[in-house]
């Protein structure tokens, strides 16, 4: 009788380590992927890349800290 059960706790077990497992796992890619920066006369360029789309942007912030960003797709790749 011993035997038995321990036999069919092991099983139970081996049966959730499977389930376990097998649970899905979320994705955690990035989707904008910096490509590059440049900056010159105090204007400063970002460009990143979207995974999702294809799509390059090219983002850019003048003069002084309080500028807002200008953010422009450019381009979609094949």
């Amino acid at each position: 009788m011993t035997k038995l059960a321990a036999v069919i706790l092991v099983a139970v077990l081996a049966a959730y380590g499977f389930h376990v497992l097998a649970q899905g796992r979320p994705d955690v890619r990035q989707t904008v992927t910096p490509i590059g920066t440049s900056s010159s006369n105090g204007i400063s360029v970002a460009w990143f890349y979207e995974s999702t789309t294809r799509g390059v942007y090219a983002c850019r912030t003048g003069h002084g800290g309080g500028d807002a960003v200008d953010c422009k797709g450019a381009a979609t790749l094949p």
